[in-house]
């Protein structure tokens, strides 16, 4: 088990090598034990209430989880409120994971929440269910589910 300062570290070694605009990035089991660690921290899961209802969702710690869509559904359209919302539900000091799919919209949302003084915003690395198989199926190669870490299905 890694101690909060290296996956706190660790992350941010990401950012340095790929010159992120945001504190950093975790991969899903960096992430899961850094929520066990730090009880102030921040599961940020940016999909569309339709992705939670019909592929599931992380199971984290009591009050860690937070639901803010990037994009609204149904339609597609970006959510305009999205920031207000997370100023709202959260203050800027909060260290955030973001979390989506395949990790697209989370490095978005890390990027907006940074700009708007989130210094403690995270990507959540492979996303939820993860990169394509060969055969156009998730969860087979990355993400959250692949990596054996808690969810609950749809």
């Amino acid at each position: 088990m890694s101690t909060l300062e290296q996956l706190y570290a660790e992350a941010g070694k990401r950012r340095a090598s790929n010159q992120l605009p945001y504190a950093g990035a975790l991969s899903p089991a960096e992430a899961f034990e850094l929520l066990q660690l730090d009880p102030e921290a921040r599961l940020v899961d940016v999909r569309t209430r339709a992705e939670l209802d019909w592929v599931g969702r992380p199971v984290v710690g009591d009050g860690q989880y937070l639901h803010l869509e990037w994009i609204r559904y149904p339609g597609g359209a970006p959510n305009e409120a999205f920031i207000g919302q997370l100023c709202e539900a959260l203050t800027p000091d909060t260290p955030l994971l973001l979390l989506c799919r395949s990790a697209a919209r989370s490095k978005l949302a890390a990027v907006a929440a940074s700009q708007a003084g989130f210094s403690r915003a995270f990507d959540l690395l492979e996303g939820f269910e993860g990169d394509k198989d060969s055969q156009g199926h998730r969860k087979t190669v990355s993400g959250w589910c692949f990596r054996g870490l808690p969810w609950i299905g749809a």
